[in-house]
């Protein structure tokens, strides 16, 4: 397995994504998946990293990013890197792949003068929840991201000092 950066806009990120709003949808029970607004720009280094995980013969197999949020009135703080679009395909669950972009974003965050990592997930994903709450991540205070307003929604921080 290998770990490539990539622009959110390339055709294996599309790909991935499109996935993971099907796995919203099946979960929430929305028609729309995730409506946060995301622009490939978002991503670009050095305000942000897209990732993408391949076995051995080029198959994409999980996907994640972060990008640069500075105080606005989504809630976020001067210093946020948010997380966004972690993935991992079914067939390649249980083997840490999420695990292992997660610690190479926040390396790459932190490198990039984040002082924090934050992020929100829902309450229908638990792998999700328990992989962040593993891995140093506190329950926050506040709240940020577009659906900060749900009641589903579990916002993250996870200082990068």
């Amino acid at each position: 397995m290998y770990v490539r950066s990539v622009r959110y806009d390339h055709p294996d990120a599309v790909k991935l994504n499109a996935d993971v709003q099907l796995e919203y949808i099946e979960r929430y029970g929305d028609g729309d998946g995730d409506e946060t607004p995301l622009d490939a720009s978002m991503f670009d280094p050095p305000r942000g990293l897209y990732l993408i995980a391949y076995d051995d013969d080029g198959r994409p197999l999980a996907s994640g990013g972060w990008r640069t949020q500075d105080h606005h009135e989504d809630g976020y703080e001067d210093g946020d890197a948010e997380l966004k679009r972690m993935y991992v395909i079914a067939e390649a669950r249980g083997q840490g792949l999420a695990r292992r972009l997660l610690t190479a974003l926040e390396e790459n965050a932190r490198a990039a003068g984040r002082t924090q990592m934050v992020l929100e997930t829902g309450d229908q994903q638990p792998e999700a929840i328990a992989l962040y709450a593993s891995s140093g991540y506190t329950v926050s205070p506040r709240k940020f991201g577009h659906y900060r307003d749900y009641a589903g929604s579990r916002c993250f921080i996870k200082p990068l000092g």
